[in-house]
């Protein structure tokens, strides 16, 4: 069997890879690995006044972000 270089896949490509061979474990820790590494995104914190505004935001460009991502592969 040969070495897969997940090293060498954008973050995309190692997603579809693990998607298409579900039982490469090393794949999965792979890509949870790259996840992880990466700084976590911050909307708002528990005392910012806006927010109610800001959470409410970040669900409608992550709606809309889908609904492009679905349109797409239609």
């Amino acid at each position: 069997m040969s070495q897969v270089n997940y090293a060498a896949m954008s973050d995309d490509q190692l997603r579809q890879y693990f998607l298409r061979h579900r039982e490469d474990k090393k794949a999965l820790r792979a890509y949870l690995d790259r996840l992880s590494d990466r700084p976590p995104h911050i909307i708002t914190t528990v005392d910012d006044p806006d927010f109610d505004t800001k959470i409410q935001a970040a669900i409608l460009r992550q709606m809309q972000a889908s609904d492009s991502n679905d349109e797409t592969t239609v």
